[in-house]
């Protein structure tokens, strides 16, 4: 997509300054840049071009030269804009995207927000009144970051970029710690620089004087209507279709990422991409490339793969942190970082399948086994008696999380789809000075209380929108996608096809039979039986198998001995995780992975830059 960079308030070299900011996020737009730069403002933006004579496309100047837009992102429903807008009077002169949101806001106010179609954050500043108008797409596609520094607002779609600013400390956020054990994302608001925060999704705010107050302009909301199976496929196929068809709008060749799952290859078998893109590893049981291969070959596209070495995505590793901004211990960023890589040597955009498991309710966690449905008829006080003496067993026992998940409620048990380590746990391995951070409970009740009455599927399906689709799925799909310079384009996650699923009974979403239940009848109208019924493997990492090698294993040692380790970690804690794991007496993977990328991260952004 694109990128933008900067501050708001008065400085001796701003010119100077936001473009060695802008310098920091080049990689977001290779194709061009531009500022906007007055005695109270300064700001930078890069873009990749897609359409042409798009001059234009992401900074404006209205007709009374008193306001000024710069906008990031797409707008899929920019001809229905135009076309409201002059049905009130008000004319666009040029095709620019920017000049079409900017007079739909001077049009509407902040209103326009509820309108757009796409992902964007858009910066309107008002030259009369130095405020302004700042927003972000309703399901957080586009990153924002914030940081007051003195009398001086930072703005920026990546975090690095305040890094060339003189005057900012970098300082690391001793509470961010202790919940990312547990979640794997950054999942505070205050990110792990201090006083550094993330823009809320689905949020605008009026900023005057360097106040940021935000307002939620969309929420989303389940209310199933009680309409035939039949009507729901279809409303969902045709949808699909119809957004498909709006998230195609370039002049360049559009790509596609493809796994073996039902989501991207129902997006591949309606948009018949230029090509199609996948890596994997030596093993088939870390691969989707032969499945992909087969769809591609099905539909008439051609698919590009490639094998991946372990040793290359190890030495990765380090990159790869550093463009993330934040810690992140979601394995499948680095398969993801060389998908991308691959897919622009190809394409300038690829379209990918985020968005279907929260809509539709994709994700095995929000559906009961056969063995849990059973449990659930043994009577709820036996059940819960049950899960409160599971709660006391050691971390990892047999039969503790079963337990707690057939005898708690919801809101105890579920917190989105990664548990790495357990509050305990995680408080175990560290130094006091970061065990003092807030809890699970914390980070999930305010989300919860807005859900009192719904189903269990529901409410975790919401807590998913809030925490992991945005902070996970979507901020790993944009930054690991723009250290490439490749726009990602998501058709599932629309705001049209969420209408559609806000409307879903729950037994079409999950059932007896399926996940996603709905969603995948649909896709019977573009794909091969096979591909309906077929789960996907999100582009799996060998990491257990890495850390057995002797090679990896060294390596992760080394940092987890070392003099910064100790600052945070209880070194012969996370030493027996490790080693255990090397014996073969335990499978640690996941938990050793998470400590270890923050020793990545921690090494590249305070002790390298």
């Amino acid at each position: 997509m694109s990128g933008f960079t900067g501050f708001i308030g008065k400085n001796n070299d701003s010119e100077k300054i936001v473009q060695d900011m802008l310098t920091k996020i080049k990689h977001r737009g290779p194709d061009e840049q531009g500022t906007f730069i007055t005695e109270d403002i300064a700001l930078g933006f890069c873009s990749t071009h897609l359409v042409n004579d798009e001059k234009g496309h992401q900074s404006f100047t209205s007709d009374d030269g008193m306001k000024e837009i710069i906008f990031i992102g797409e707008i899929y429903n920019q001809n229905e804009l135009r076309a409201s807008l002059e049905q009130e009077g008000v004319k666009c002169a040029t095709k620019a995207t920017s000049e079409v949101v900017l007079k739909a806001y001077e049009q509407w106010g902040a209103d326009v927000v509820k309108k757009l179609r796409g992902a964007f954050v858009i910066l309107i500043w008002h030259k009369d009144t130095k405020t302004m108008f700042a927003a972000r797409d309703m399901f957080g596609v586009q990153p924002f970051y914030y940081s007051q520094v003195g009398d001086t607002l930072l703005l920026s779609s990546e975090i690095k970029s305040f890094l060339a600013y003189p005057h900012f400390k970098k300082e690391l956020n001793e509470q961010a710690l202790k919940p990312y054990l547990t979640f794997q994302f950054p999942v505070l608001q205050e990110t792990f620089f201090k006083n550094v925060f993330k823009f809320p999704a689905a949020h605008y705010a009026f900023i005057k004087d360097n106040t940021i107050e935000t307002t939620r302009y969309w929420s989303v909301k389940f209310e199933p209507v009680d309409l035939p199976l039949e009507h729901f496929v279809s409303e969902i196929d045709e949808t699909v279709r119809e957004s498909v068809a709006a998230h195609s709008k370039a002049d360049v060749p559009i790509g596609s990422f493809l796994s073996s799952g039902v989501d991207s290859s129902y997006v591949v078998a309606v948009a018949k991409p230029e090509k199609t893109f996948t890596v994997g590893f030596d093993s088939k049981i870390f691969s989707e490339i032969e499945s992909a291969e087969a769809l591609s070959q099905e539909v008439g596209v051609e698919h590009v793969s490639t094998i991946m070495d372990g040793q290359t995505c190890i030495d990765a590793l380090g990159d790869i942190q550093y463009m993330m901004d934040e810690p992140h211990s979601n394995p499948s960023i680095v398969p993801l970082y060389f998908l991308a890589k691959l897919a622009k040597e190809h394409v300038k955009v690829v379209y990918s399948g985020e968005g279907a498991d929260e809509f539709f309710g994709g994700y095995a966690e929000y559906n009961d086994s056969n063995v849990m449905r059973k449990y659930k008829k043994v009577p709820k006080a036996l059940r819960g008696l049950a899960a409160n003496v599971a709660k006391k067993m050691p971390a990892g026992a047999k039969g503790k999380s079963f337990l707690m998940r057939g005898g708690l409620p919801v809101e105890q048990t579920f917190h989105g789809q990664a548990h790495i380590f357990d509050e305990e746990e995680a408080a175990d391995i560290l130094r006091p000075k970061f065990q003092n951070a807030p809890s699970v409970r914390d980070i999930t009740k305010p989300i919860y209380d807005t859900l009192k009455g719904e189903d269990d599927t529901t409410k975790k399906q919401v807590l998913d929108f809030h925490l992991w689709m945005v902070d996970d799925i979507l901020l790993k799909a944009d930054k690991m996608t723009m250290a490439h310079g490749l726009e990602v384009r998501t058709p599932l996650l629309d705001g049209e096809l969420l209408k559609v699923a806000e409307r879903l009974p729950l037994n079409y979403r999950v059932n007896e039979i399926d996940t996603k239940y709905a969603f995948r009848e649909a896709s019977r109208n573009a794909l091969p039986e096979e591909w309906v019924k077929r789960k996907k493997l999100g582009f799996p990492v060998p990491i257990r198998v890495w850390l057995q090698e002797e090679a990896f294993f060294t390596t992760v040692k080394k940092a987890f001995e070392s003099e910064y380790a100790a600052q945070f970690f209880d070194q012969n804690k996370i030493m027996k995780l490790l080693v255990d794991h090397y014996k073969g007496v335990a499978q640690n993977q996941r938990k050793i992975w998470s400590v270890y990328m923050f020793l990545v991260w921690y090494e590249q952004y305070f002790l390298k830059n």
